[in-house]
């Protein structure tokens, strides 16, 4: 596959980050892999990326519930995500806790919570938001990545599955 071709295709699987389907594009040639080999080489070029740049990555991410959802500017895949785990259901209660949970977070972290979310519901989302805000920079930092690269694994799947 063209490198161009392989960008349209996985350049959304990380968020806003097309350059890690490039980096795979440019270490694949024009072999074919699949979904488990993507997988690999796409959190193996995240994991290698500069600090600057996983940082980048991880604030490329929506915040869960926040404006961006409201506002209709989340991406399909986001919107899809977020969706399943019936954050655009929320009851005012709960709005207004992601509200003040993401930005308690931001505050402290610099960037937005992550979650894969899929596999989730709204009071799981809301639990593992609050015992997270508890953890130090660093643990977050990983857990973000660690995050992304399941949705990341997520997305690849579900793409697989669309062919």
């Amino acid at each position: 596959m063209a490198d161009s071709d392989f960008v349209e295709v996985y350049g959304g699987i990380y968020e806003h980050s097309p350059w890690v389907a490039e980096r795979v594009s440019a270490v694949l040639g024009n072999s074919n892999a699949d979904t488990e080999v993507l997988a690999r080489l796409m959190a193996d070029s995240v994991d290698n990326a500069a600090v600057e740049t996983q940082l980048e990555l991880i604030r490329a991410h929506p915040d869960l519930a926040g404006k961006a959802q409201i506002a209709g500017e989340l991406t399909a895949e986001s919107t899809a995500e977020q969706s399943r785990a019936g954050l655009d259901q929320c009851t005012a209660e709960e709005f207004q806790r992601f509200q003040s949970l993401n930005a308690s977070y931001k505050q402290k972290f610099g960037f937005p919570f992550i979650k894969a979310v899929r596999d989730s519901d709204r009071l799981e989302i809301l639990e593992a938001f609050a015992d997270r805000l508890g953890n130090d920079y660093d643990t977050e930092f990983e857990t973000a990545l660690q995050e992304i690269h399941k949705i990341a694994r997520l997305r690849l799947t579900a793409l697989e599955g669309s062919k």
